[in-house]
């Protein structure tokens, strides 16, 4: 089986082109590949699929063999891999999810892309809907008893379920005790995707995150996009900022007219592979 690994701002994935390959057990094999000892090391694995109704699909799976719905810092090199393989030969360019279909634009440098702009289309802020158990239509600023503790979160998704978090020290939170009691809470019917936010002005949060299926990650595009919504609800910072993680920087836009969150980010290439499909 070939195979790219690609990475947004750290969140690394295995790729592999399904307009020429074929994965038989797609969740066996994230497992995989995605074991940094004994395969290639990833936080998951993407499939790059043949569409209806866009130029690809794309299909996430996370590293312990779970189906996501979304991945915004995958997409991106969805995009990158589209266009930098051949499989489309323009600019801007759509991608199936799970989720619906994304719309992309392809910033080009030297023939390849280096940037990527996603219409990442309007958060879902209904409880029922991300879904959370509350008994408010829309969770913001809410408190939750996790370990014993009061937090308070807000609660945004985007395709995938995401709490926000608020606190004054990010980088000292032991993220491994607190994640998955997070991920599992009751609360979270379908498990949910953790940020632990610092805002640090009116532009600029820093933000780190517990991802459901796949633990602490090195950058989260979805979470980058709630972050940012749940701020400016929270009246923290405008329609448009940065959002810091560990693996590098987006910047998130909540676009007023069409209500519909931008994200821009970088795609980056690690290299090309084969292994023997075992599957």
């Amino acid at each position: 089986m070939k195979f790219t690994k690609m990475h947004g701002i750290g969140n690394d994935y295995v790729y592999v082109n399904c307009f020429k390959e074929t994965v038989k057990d797609p969740s066996a094999v994230a497992k995989f590949v995605s074991d940094r000892h004994f395969g290639i090391g990833s936080d998951g694995l993407i499939l790059i699929k043949p569409s209806d109704i866009a130029d690809c699909e794309m299909d996430m799976y996370n590293l312990d063999g779970s189906q996501g719905a979304m991945c915004g810092n995958g997409i991106r090199c969805v995009a990158k891999y589209a266009y930098d393989y051949g499989i489309v030969n323009k600019t801007s360019i759509s991608v199936a999810t799970k989720s619906g279909v994304k719309y992309l634009d392809l910033s080009i440098r030297d023939g390849k892309v280096s940037m990527v702009k996603v219409n990442m289309g309007a958060p879902i802020l209904q409880a029922s809907l991300i879904p959370v158990v509350s008994e408010s239509e829309q969770v913001v600023n809410a408190p939750i008893e996790v370990d014993g503790q009061i937090y308070h979160f807000t609660a945004v998704s985007m395709g995938n379920p995401h709490a926000i978090v608020y606190m004054d020290d990010v980088d000292g939170l032991e993220i491994e005790k607190i994640g998955p009691s997070f991920e599992n809470h009751i609360n979270f019917p379908d498990r949910v995707n953790t940020e632990f936010v610092k805002v640090i002005d009116r532009h600029t949060v820093q933000m780190r995150v517990w991802e459901r299926g796949s633990g602490e990650t090195l950058a989260c595009g979805t979470g980058a996009c709630a972050t940012a919504v749940a701020a400016f609800i929270n009246g923290l910072t405008g329609r448009k900022s940065d959002v810091i993680m560990d693996g590098g920087t987006v910047t998130i836009e909540w676009d007023e007219i069409s209500g519909h969150i931008l994200m821009t980010g970088p795609a980056t290439k690690v290299f090309d592979g084969e292994i023997e499909d075992k599957y």
